[in-house]
């Protein structure tokens, strides 16, 4: 090419980006108004509740939800390749919890040596644990987990001579509020499926793989499922922090051979909310609010720790992804299930309002790239303004975006909807995580598009492999971790209550021995022993325990047993 050509190849190609420019503008125009009806939905919702209902309607309060008496709840844990984090989660949840009427079930892989052995351990400490075993190797699907985990529950009703009033759904990396099953408590029998919000655990300023999900979540689930339960009376599961009736799972079980979570999907948390509408079953996104204790380094970890007590709805916790390619995949088999899977297996059935939803879930498919080319047409402008100002941009052809042009108006319109998405995002992260991530927040929007355009990529590629060669969708795996004990600010519990909370004593043999120990002056875990109510290795295991939960050194074996007269 000449250099006399080299103008017009310049102007030919910024013509060009000019006609992709007006493309991309339109298509997030039409994104953008979908935005702005769930903006305006959610916003005037909440002004008409603050003036017309709470005015009128007190709150249920935490007394209420302990009144009311403890119905047999079951706990559902789904796991494959957890072995690094369920058993401080089992360990976290039964301190937890603020109730002794549960049972959990964890299902783990015949293949699975170190979940199994895993759960295996955590089974010996707690009566309560049942481990169920998937018969064949994983990893299958996680619904295929939790129909073998549903049976065993029914299973087990029919062998305790119990009634369970509902089936809870957690992952292995769950963080629980202790007021959870309390609240799933009142509101059984007569709402059929309950979603709590999830959240992700506060990350350093500096995550910012991990960031998004704080954003995203912090968002989602305060607007957007607010404003789909308002809409079509309708919520997707979330995959945890989800409460089932047993009349729930019960009715799809009948239906479907005994497996009540499509195990045709892999989102069967999202699949399995839509079928129990078409039941016409009572579903609620629960919002309680509870007060949450939260120690954060100020001005992005260079100030002092200070202690924040916040009033938030109460929520399932966890640590999300914070590398780039485990976050893109997680979500990419998100995009599958909701998006793609969804397509082919719900189609567009429902409601003028639960189509319109089903279409904002499954948009990201092309709006996801469409923000990459944006950010991509950002960048090439601001090389030809900076080309412009440098004299090295000399041939130009009318442009579009003349002042008269149509495009104008459509960009400002854009740009508006930009800020109203920036501020809104602040807000709503700061609300939760404090001023400085909710202002780190607007530049990890552009992170977030990235990933989230990974992941439909991903998410094409994997349905277009499975649609042509009939390759199977399987759990795609992501590595979760666990909080430690300092963060989750745990507090010691006597003996007593932590053998209680294990239910590895009752309250009737918990008072004789106290009777006991108050007439002879032993130690309790001695006492225990004497009388044969609980093993040497469980109380040994709680006295460990115990010194953990103070942050000691664990003491050696000979230390630490009932020998040597520690406890």
């Amino acid at each position: 090419m000449s250099n006399l050509s080299w103008p017009y190849f310049f102007a030919d190609y910024y013509r060009s980006l000019e006609f992709l420019a007006a493309i991309v503008g339109v298509f997030i125009f039409v994104s953008t108004a979908d935005d702005l009806f769930i903006d305006t939905w959610f916003w005037l919702r909440r002004l008409r509740r603050y003036f017309t209902i709470r005015p009128h309607h007190p709150r249920l309060t935490e007394l209420q939800l302990r009144e009311k008496d403890e119905q047999h709840l079951a706990i559902m844990i789904p796991a494959w390749l957890e072995f690094d984090v369920i058993a401080p989660m089992l360990e976290n949840m039964v301190a937890t919890l603020e109730y002794k009427n549960y049972m959990l079930f964890a299902g783990t892989y015949c293949n699975d040596a170190r979940t199994i052995a895993e759960v295996e351990r955590m089974r010996r400490r707690y009566r309560h644990l049942i481990r169920v075993e998937v018969p064949h190797a994983g990893p299958t699907n996680k619904a295929d987990c939790l129909n073998w985990i549903v049976q065993a529950a029914f299973l087990e009703e029919k062998k305790r001579g119990i009634k369970f009033a509902g089936m809870v759904l957690h992952d292995s990396e769950d963080v629980v509020h202790p007021l959870e099953l309390k609240y799933f408590n009142y509101l059984l029998p007569r709402i059929d499926f309950v979603q709590l919000p999830v959240t992700s655990l506060e990350r350093g300023w500096h995550e910012f793989v991990a960031g998004t999900y704080m954003d995203e979540f912090a968002e989602w689930h305060t607007k957007d499922l607010v404003v789909r339960e308002s809409l079509t009376g309708m919520v997707p599961s979330a995959g945890v922090g989800t409460c089932f009736s047993k009349r729930a799972l019960a009715d799809l079980a009948a239906e479907t051979n005994n497996q009540p979570f499509n195990t045709a999907t892999l989102t069967e948390d999202y699949d399995i909310g839509t079928r129990l509408a078409r039941r016409n079953m009572k579903q609620i996104f629960g919002k309680f609010p509870v007060q949450y204790i939260a120690q954060r380094h100020a001005f992005f970890g260079l100030g002092g720790l200070k202690v924040h007590s916040m009033t938030l709805p109460m929520s399932v916790r966890e640590y999300f992804p914070d590398k780039f390619r485990a976050a893109y995949r997680q979500k990419a088999r998100w995009t599958l299930g909701i998006s793609l899977q969804g397509w082919t297996q719900v189609g567009w059935e429902g409601s003028l309002a639960n189509r319109y939803l089903l279409l904002r879930d499954r948009k990201g498919l092309v709006t996801s790239f469409i923000a990459i080319a944006a950010y991509f047409l950002l960048l090439n402008f601001l090389l030809f303004v900076a080309a412009d100002h440098l004299g090295l941009w000399t041939v130009y052809y009318p442009s579009l975006f003349a002042p008269d042009s149509w495009l104008i108006p459509l960009m400002a319109a854009n740009s508006a909807a930009l800020l109203l998405r920036a501020v809104q995002r602040f807000y709503f992260v700061s609300s939760m995580y404090g001023w400085e991530h909710g202002l780190l927040s607007i530049p990890r929007m552009v992170l977030g598009n990235a990933i989230n355009a990974m992941a439909a990529g991903r998410a094409w590629r994997q349905f277009i492999v499975h649609l042509f060669t009939g390759k199977p969708l399987v759990w795609d795996k992501t590595m979760h971790d666990f909080p430690s004990d300092e963060q989750l600010v745990r507090k010691r519990e006597r003996l007593g209550d932590l053998l209680l909370s294990w239910q590895a004593i009752n309250e009737a043999d918990l008072e004789r021995a106290l009777k006991i120990q108050q007439q002879t002056g032993m130690v309790l875990g001695q006492v225990l022993v004497r009388e044969k109510m609980i093993e040497p290795s469980i109380v040994d295991e709680a006295l460990s325990f115990q010194m953990d939960q103070e942050g000691l050194l664990r003491p050696s074996h000979t230390e630490s047993s009932l020998s040597t007269g520690a406890l």
